[in-house]
């Protein structure tokens, strides 16, 4: 279990720096994005590993990752600049 903690907290590490090096501009501060990925990678393994007890390491790896990349798609900013009319005109 420790092994799987740890190589799932690893690869939301990697995923959140990833997001960070691509996405720079719709990601608020790195500071933020980085332990978002990792908590979000080590909760994905817990909720994997206990849904699945025998469902295997690569297993786990997946429901960890696609936690991950939720919990950080939570943080994106919109891509340009929201156009609204406004309701008085």
């Amino acid at each position: 279990m420790f092994l799987e903690t740890l190589s799932s907290a690893i690869l939301g590490l990697a995923l959140a720096w990833a997001a960070t090096r691509r996405l720079p501009h719709r990601l608020p501060a790195r500071a933020l994005v980085l332990p978002t990925g990792v908590a979000g990678a080590v909760f994905g393994a817990l909720i994997t590993h206990s849904a699945l007890d025998a469902g295997g390491p690569l297993t786990v790896l997946s429901g960890a990752a696609i936690v991950s990349v939720a919990s950080m798609s939570l943080l994106l900013r919109p891509a340009g600049r929201l156009r609204g009319r406004s309701a008085t005109a």
